[in-house]
């Protein structure tokens, strides 16, 4: 039980910028990129990206074959992020998202040692 909540709560922490493939109007509105942006089109890719990050993490839910996997994947994402924002001086236009992979480090920590044990 407490393997799917952490995956859920990695799946739902991921949802919102994975949701930006479906709704573009989210990009402008997450990252401050104009649609006529040449950064744009790379964000709308990292949206489906994301996709698959909330797909892996649904899966971990569901199969614990995945887990391991999926908790690599997972921690690359969030991680890579966070060790990127901090040498870019902490962009305040991405505090959120930083703060978002911050909190999601609780669940991804359980869910890392849950796989790995």
């Amino acid at each position: 039980m407490i393997d799917r909540l952490a995956w859920a709560a990695l799946a739902l922490i991921h949802a919102l910028p994975a949701l930006a493939l479906f709704n573009p109007a989210l990009i402008s509105r997450l990252y401050g990129v104009a649609p006529g942006d040449g950064s744009f089109l790379l964000l709308h890719h990292r949206a489906a990206l994301f996709a698959c990050i909330v797909i892996l993490c649904l899966w971990a839910a569901a199969v614990p074959g995945v887990r391991r996997a999926a908790s690599v994947i997972t921690a690359v994402s969030m991680l890579s992020f966070l060790i990127l924002w901090q040498g870019a001086g902490r962009p305040a236009a991405l505090r959120s998202i930083a703060v978002a992979d911050l909190v999601g480090l609780v669940p991804l920590g359980l869910a890392l040692w849950r796989a790995w044990r």
